[in-house]
């Protein structure tokens, strides 16, 4: 007998089955993480807020910890952010049964954590002559973007914060307690 297992922790009866890939799992981190600090390859722990069901059952309890990684960093340049994609590929369920899993912090920028463009250097004024009323020319000014971009900052997520995981494979479930 497995003694990692406590005895009062129930197993279901069922028969193997497979969280689709796709699935969303809402998450919040178990620390702070920044591109200023952090480097690839730097272990990363989130942990569920809410159960998942699957069949009327509790598949993946709340409280889980989803367990990854920094896979890709780009350090900030002039015109863009600094940017990080995490990959998570373990899932330790409640009672200590950990099961592989592919799956990245979703975004809608590809599943990339910052990136994005930074604001214009200067703005240069550029007057608009709209209308003519009696010889006289009315006009608005308008800001136009100069053609350099400020420095980018780095992207940091606190501890604590509200996350979304999708999994790119599927997840073959062999185990699931039933009395969490």
């Amino acid at each position: 007998m497995n003694t990692a297992f406590s005895s009062d922790i129930q197993l279901r009866d069922y028969d193997e089955f497979d969280v689709p890939a796709g699935t969303f799992i809402n998450v919040i981190s178990a620390q702070e993480f920044s591109t200023a600090y952090c480097e690839e390859g730097d272990e990363l722990v989130f942990i569920t807020t809410s159960d998942i069901y699957m069949f009327d059952k509790t598949i993946i309890p709340q409280g889980t910890k989803l367990i990854g990684y920094i896979d890709k960093k780009n350090e900030p340049i002039v015109g863009t952010h600094a940017a990080m994609r995490v990959f998570i590929n373990k899932m330790c369920l409640p009672d200590g049964y950990t099961v592989p899993i592919k799956a990245y912090i979703y975004t809608s920028n590809n599943n990339i954590i910052g990136g994005g463009l930074t604001p214009p250097e200067k703005y240069r004024k550029v007057p608009h002559y709209q209308r003519w009323v009696m010889f006289r020319a009315y006009s608005v000014t308008q800001c136009v973007p100069g053609a350099t971009r400020k420095m980018g900052e780095h992207v940091t997520i606190s501890s604590g914060a509200n996350l979304t995981v999708v999994l790119t494979a599927p997840i073959h479930m062999t185990h699931t307690a039933i009395n969490q």
